[in-house]
């Protein structure tokens, strides 16, 4: 018999219930002394508990982090202008949910990826959907698009994603249809979702780097005019980290 409610649990897609339950089966000196209601509520509370873990995982997978980074492991040791307030008002979220977009700036290897995936990361754990593109790998992925018919697709993705991480933006110079692309996903998340670009370029050069400027002017008015900016400094941390020792080097 409880072979078989078991069996039934994991067909309605009960799983978490159904291995509490089991849990209470393996330990009747534990459970036993509980009435109904209470040992119902224990199955249920688990049942939850299972269903919102299963979602974060599917969430963070879709994301496609390029780096598996947690807010708690951020170094603010480093001089690179990074203020503890500035990263607490933005773990709280409420730039997501107000639909506004975070920009961070910085010399090559100054953690803009990393705090990028943090902060990605914790928006799953708000229940949030996220995706992380390298501006290069998203502009390749929609010129191709255009090709095999499934832009329309891709730029949909784009649009429902409550938070889009564009990573490494500034690295090459935009095409006409590039141009195009990447107004086309601002005009889709202005006012209505977040995203979240990373750049070697001081955004006052951002202007004469989309070369176009009919259009810089409408992809910037998008992007920046409700964006939080966070302007990091100083050397590579990977070059300060990576550095060996005399005796590390190969011979």
């Amino acid at each position: 018999m409880q072979q078989h409610c078991l069996k039934q649990l994991r067909l309605l897609k009960l799983g978490g219930m159904a291995h509490a339950l089991e849990q209470q089966w393996e330990s009747p000196n534990t459970y036993g002394e509980l009435g109904f209601d209470e040992r119902l509520e224990l199955l249920v509370s688990q049942e939850t508990t299972a269903r919102a873990n299963s979602r974060l995982q599917r969430l963070v997978k879709s994301a496609r982090f390029k780096v598996a980074a947690q807010m708690h492991d951020i170094d603010y040791g480093h001089p690179r202008g990074l203020k503890q307030t500035q990263i607490a008002s933005l773990q709280s979220g409420d730039w997501i949910n107000n639909n506004q977009n975070l920009v961070i700036t910085g010399p090559t290897g100054c953690g803009k990826t990393y705090l990028a995936c943090a902060l990605g990361n914790n928006a799953c754990h708000q229940d949030k959907s996220v995706r992380y593109y390298r501006a290069t790998r998203l502009f390749e992925m929609l010129t191709l698009g255009h090709g095999d018919g499934t832009y329309l697709k891709l730029i949909n993705q784009l649009a429902k994603a409550d938070v889009l991480i564009i990573d490494d933006w500034g690295l090459e110079q935009l095409t006409q249809s590039q141009r195009n692309d990447l107004l086309e996903i601002m005009e889709d998340r202005h006012g209505s979702k977040s995203t979240l670009v990373t750049s070697q370029l001081p955004t006052t050069k951002w202007h004469s780097f989309i070369g176009d400027p009919t259009l810089a002017d409408a992809i910037l008015d998008r992007l920046l005019h409700n964006a939080h900016k966070l302007q990091l400094k100083g050397e590579s941390m990977r070059k300060m980290k990576a550095s060996l020792t005399q005796d590390e080097h190969l011979v």
